[in-house]
């Protein structure tokens, strides 16, 4: 299952953008943005089946920083 909402975030990240101007265009954009972050939730989630519950972990805490590698400039 969640590899099928890992498929749709793809998906919907090659989508095509219709031919459309102005307002519209915006709110077409702001749902394709929508719909990739739901889908790639959703993918991304640690799925278990027990006793017949589906149960979808999703860690939303920010990941941790990552240290410097040595081809890093210093700041």
């Amino acid at each position: 299952m969640t590899a099928r909402f890992r498929e749709r975030a793809a998906a919907v990240r090659r989508r095509g953008m219709p031919p459309v101007e102005g307002p519209e265009r915006r709110r077409i954009i702001e749902q394709m943005e929508l719909d990739y972050m739901d889908f790639a939730i959703v993918g991304d989630a640690d799925a278990e089946l027990a006793e017949g519950i589906l149960t979808l972990t999703i860690d939303l805490r920010p990941s941790a920083p990552t240290a410097p590698g040595p081809d890093d400039e210093p700041a």
